[in-house]
């Protein structure tokens, strides 16, 4: 039965998903780009990534509540992987020569595969479930199982959801875009990418020394 708590907790749920969907940062930025490289199925299956990465990051971050005093030490691994990650798509991007449309068919872009790693690397969404998720969702547990459901579905729905509609955009200017301007705007996504793997090695040194 649908109560107005239960109501509360899909409004959080859709207002957390929707702002973690449409917030800069490297999923989102690697949407960009294998749109752009490849095509929209390409950029669809870096959208959907977090269905197949979170429940493990759900279920670590489990594991670290209950053992807070590895939480910095987890978390700087996490970055420092992430930042080196990252920084090697950053590569890839900025190296990116002009697109030809029916290589792009051709060619099967291994999307999925680095939308997981970049995922599963980003230390945000383990900080993300250990601080706000996780608790949500014991309290939405307290009031019954519907309720859980009911806020991962909304969540999920709008993460997701806003990467596609930013995809399915990305993906009808993408036919006005010539070579010289894809160039240019491959090695600026590039460059966001670097600065992405910098902030990582940070964080990760942050939390290595300060905890």
């Amino acid at each position: 039965m649908v109560t107005t708590t239960s109501l509360k907790f899909l409004a959080f749920g859709a207002f957390l998903g929707l702002s973690a969907g449409i917030s800069p940062g490297p999923l989102l930025t690697l949407v960009f780009t294998e749109t752009l490289k490849h095509n929209r199925e390409a950029g669809i299956k870096v959208a959907l990534s977090p269905l197949i990465t979170d429940l493990p990051i759900i279920l670590a971050s489990l594991l670290i509540l209950s053992k807070l005093s590895q939480f910095s030490m987890v978390l700087a691994m996490i970055s420092f992987a992430g930042g080196i990650f990252i920084a090697f798509l950053g590569y890839e991007t900025v190296k990116a020569e002009g697109f030809n449309p029916e290589e792009q068919q051709d060619h099967v872009p291994e999307s999925l595969r680095k939308g997981i790693i970049t995922n599963f690397l980003n230390p945000h969404p383990y900080l993300f479930w250990v601080t706000v998720g996780t608790p949500l969702v014991l309290k939405a547990f307290e009031i019954s199982i519907f309720t859980v459901v009911l806020f991962f579905m909304s969540f999920y729905f709008l993460l997701t959801g806003s990467k596609i509609v930013i995809v399915m955009i990305v993906a009808r200017s993408k036919a006005f875009i010539g070579n010289r301007v894809y160039k240019w705007i491959m090695r600026i996504l590039g460059i966001i990418l670097f600065m992405f793997s910098v902030f990582f090695i940070h964080d990760g040194l942050k939390y290595l020394f300060h905890g």
